[in-house]
């Protein structure tokens, strides 16, 4: 049985919020392995630990279907507040997914500065601090549209692992998804663990 990412996210999500395990059952693939799409340098599944950072980002909503399309252009009004404000980045952007089901979810386009800004109240951008904590580290290489294949493989992981991961991800973008042809991204998943 193949799960798709938004099945990942909210069966991820459901077992937070209901504190239980993912359980053996939950996912009929084999044990966990790198997707196809992942060097074999990458880390799968490596243990890190996240440090906050201050951020400017914009919360916002979408579906699977046009998810890329919905990310990029929410980045896209996040740097342009940020050039009218002169404020710049530091760190690559990231995407933290705070709430899915299997057509949609909520969201924050990030972006990493030195230190917490003051904006303008009608800038249409918060302040505010990245997720900090123990997390699992894993990358996937290629189309933002493949990346259920990596998502498949993070869902047997963790269910190979026994882990219970908290209700929310990252996706760092690692080359910037506003420039960079799709087939060509490297974007770093942390799933922070409780």
């Amino acid at each position: 049985m193949i799960l798709s990412r938004d099945w990942w996210l909210s069966a991820a999500l459901a077992a937070a919020l209901s504190f239980a395990i993912l359980s053996p059952a939950t996912a009929q693939a084999p044990p966990a392995a790198a997707p196809p799409a992942a060097a074999s340098s990458d880390p799968f599944g490596e243990e890190v630990t996240l440090v906050e950072k201050p951020i400017v980002f914009i919360s916002g909503s979408g579906m699977w279907d046009s998810a890329f399309d919905t990310i990029t252009g929410s980045f896209k009004t996040v740097n342009a507040a940020m050039a009218k404000a002169g404020i710049k980045a530091n760190g690559p952007l990231m995407t933290i997914y705070t709430s899915t089901d299997d057509t949609g979810f909520q969201f924050q386009a990030a972006v990493p500065v030195d230190k917490a800004p003051t904006l303008p109240a009608d800038s249409g951008v918060t302040v505010g601090t990245s997720p900090a904590g123990k997390a699992l580290k894993f990358v996937h290489r290629g189309s933002y549209d493949a990346m259920d294949s990596t998502y498949e493989a993070i869902t047997n992981y963790l269910d190979e692992k026994q882990l219970e991961a908290k209700d929310l991800f990252i996706e760092q973008y690692m080359k910037d998804p506003l420039t960079t042809p799709e087939d060509d991204l490297v974007i770093e998943v942390y799933v922070p663990l409780k």
